[in-house]
Order: structure tokens, then C-alpha cells, then sequence
């Protein structure tokens, strides 16, 4: 089974008017409610230390989308530990506000696609600056709005020296306890159980808190197209358990980012009740190859309307897709790999 991908993508390309989003719109958060769909897409313009940002796109009907705004919605600290850069955002909501993960670092990345992979720009704050300032190092935060203008930041909830991204909070408390997915990139060897970053789960009782023990729910395969993966999209409730989308990336061949699809347990979701062998997304066409990161799709939102499911992804590093199909087929699919 695969995805349908939407004939008009890409459904957003980098403005050329203005400098904060000219060079690259990818990664979009997306949250449906009241008929209206709403983009919180990850933007940066052509300057060297690549600063990144969000700005907000909206929607009637899911595939056609206009810039609510020529300003970003939400950006970087002036002084604070997300000075660098802001990314891609997950939405839920509870109550009146949507709760929005991201990840940030301290300093611009750089043009990270012109140097060796995994590296970003870094420089000298001395013998005893901290680990994360050191190496700028990608943590994550969690941020609340009721508009996608007025935002509180509410600061990291992750360990700071910790490359611990792809942070997707499930949209409803589990017997009690709120629920997270996140991927520790540093949490592999024998001790993990794992040889590349995989996707865990922790609990808690606040949403800033998040120290009780986490537990792996799915790894890497060596040798095939998830050698490392990572959480993609918000888990969504159906009646047959959770449905979540996840990323897999393949550490020879193309390195390609592709798509993969898992069930967990309604009440338990360290279960898994089925995981796709195959994929159900991969790279084809020149929005997905042609880049900065040549051949990638990398889904960060979606969302169920009248047993469609809506995944919008990023394309390249550099463009925002959509793909669709019937929930149900997914689901059925999942479940009987």
C-alpha cells in the first residue's frame, strides 16, 4: 500500500519576496479544527547562518494554501536558549490552545547541506560552556497558542545535552498521564538495546516534566530502508489503537527518508500492535529529490476527515507536500504486516 500524493504538489514553495522565507518552506505542522486547516511550516531565507523560523498557512480543503501573513508567526529568542532556530513543529490540541513541540538550538546551524553530514556550525564559548552550547546542540521545547499569533513559550523539555528531536506529544492523557514520543539520538549500544537512534516513549504528570523512564517501542532493521528511524506525525485515536506515521532512513544506498506506519495499544501504547514491512512513501519526484536534502519526504502533520487521512510532509528539505488515503485500508494494512 502507498500514500496517493496530492497532482498539485508542491502545495508551498519558498517565497521569493520575502528574505526570511526565500531559500526554504518544509516540515509543516497541520491541525484541522472548525473547517479551517492550519500550516505551521518551518521557513528560512538565504543568509549564511540559516535561521529558521515558522510561518502560517491556511487552508478550506487541505491542498490549496495561503500565507496568512509576509511575517513569521513565531521565530527565535533575541537572548534565550533558542536564539538559533526554531523547526519542525507538531500541533495538538487540549482545551482551548494547541500545544506545539519543536525542536531549536542555541545558534544558527549554517547551511548545514554544505557541510559533512549531521554538522552545523559551532564556535569557541570556552573550557566550561555547557554541552549544548559547545556543540549547538538541537533540543526540544514546547510552545501554546489559541491563534497561531499570540504564542507563550514555554521552554525545553528535553534533556539539553541530549540531540532529542522528533518530540510528538499525544493529543489526550493515557490512564491518567500525559504521553510522549521522542528519539535520543545518543541513545544507542548494548546497554539501549539498539545500534541507531530509535523511537521511545515516556509518561508524566505536567507537560514541562518529563523524567520518568522511557521505553523503546520501535528500533532500526540493519539492511533495509529504516536503518535509523524516528517519530514523524502526532498520534491519531481510532477505534483499532493509535496511528502513527514514522520516518526510516536508509544508511547506504540513497539515504533516502521514507514513510512507515505503526499501530499502539489504545491503553498501553508501548505495545505495538502492527508496524508496516514496506513503505508507504518514498521519494519520486523532483520536489522530493532536488533539494537540500536530495530525497526525503518527512511527514510532520496530519490529520482524519471522514476516514480520509491527510499527511503533509516536507519534500527535500526544501518544499511542502500532501498525500492522502482511506484511514481504514491504512489501518487494516498495519495491523496484518
Amino acid at each position: 500500500m502507498k500514500l496517493k500524493k496530492f497532482e498539485g504538489n508542491p502545495i508551498l514553495k519558498p517565497n521569493l519576496k520575502n528574505d526570511w522565507e526565500n531559500l526554504v518552506v518544509c516540515n509543516p505542522g497541520v491541525y484541522y479544527d472548525n473547517g479551517k486547516f492550519y500550516m505551521l511550516y518551518r521557513a528560512a531565507g538565504d543568509d549564511e547562518g540559516h535561521v529558521i523560523r515558522f510561518g502560517l498557512a491556511v487552508s478550506k480543503d487541505g491542498f490549496h494554501f495561503e500565507r496568512d501573513s509576509d511575517r513569521p508567526v513565531l521565530g527565535p529568542s533575541e537572548q534565550g536558549p533558542d536564539m538559533g532556530c526554531i523547526e519542525d513543529a507538531r500541533i495538538i490540541k487540549l482545551d482551548d490552545y494547541y500545544y506545539v513541540t519543536y525542536a531549536f538550538r542555541p545558534f544558527p546551524p549554517g547551511q548545514y547541506w554544505k557541510f559533512a553530514h549531521d554538522e552545523v556550525l559551532t564556535s569557541d564559548h570556552g573550557l566550561h560552556a555547557p554541552h549544548f552550547i559547545k556543540n549547538n546542540m538541537a533540543n526540544s521545547a514546547l510552545a501554546m497558542t489559541k491563534d497561531f499569533k499570540q504564542w507563550i513559550k514555554l521552554g525545553r523539555i528535553t534533556d539539553s545535552n541530549l540531540d532529542d528531536r522528533d518530540v510528538i506529544l499525544f493529543p489526550e492523557k493515557i490512564n491518567g498521564k500525559y504521553a510522549m514520543l521522542h528519539r535520543p539520538k545518543e541513545w544507542i549500544g548494548e546497554s539501549y538495546g539498539v545500534t541507531k537512534p530509535a523511537v521511545w516513549i515516556r509518561f508524566s504528570d505536567d507537560l514541562l516534566v518529563w523524567n520518568e523512564p522511557s521505553t523503546m517501542i520501535i528500533g532500526g532493521i540493519d539492511g533495509g530502508w529504516e536503518e535509523k528511524v524516528g517519530g514523524s506525525t502526532p498520534p491519531l485515536k481510532t477505534d483499532k489503537g493509535w496511528l502513527v506515521l514514522y520516518h526510516g532512513v536508509e544508511q547506504g544506498g540513497l539515504g533516502y527518508y521514507r514513510v512507515g506506519a505503526v499501530m499502539l495499544d489504545l491503553e498501553d501504547p508501548t505495545k505495538v500492535l502492527g508496524r508496516t514491512k514496506d513503505f508507504i512513501m518514498e521519494p519520486e519526484f523532483d520536489y522530493e529529490i532536488e533539494g537540500y536534502y536530495k530525497g526525503c519526504v518527512f511527514p510532520t502533520g496530519n490529520m482524519i476527515i471522514d476516514d480520509t487521512l491527510y499527511v503533509y510532509y516536507g519534500g527535500a528539505d526544501k518544499y511542502i507536500g500532501v498525500a492522502t488515503c482511506d484511514v481504514n485500508e491504512l489501518i487494516d494494512f498495519t495491523l496484518n504486516q
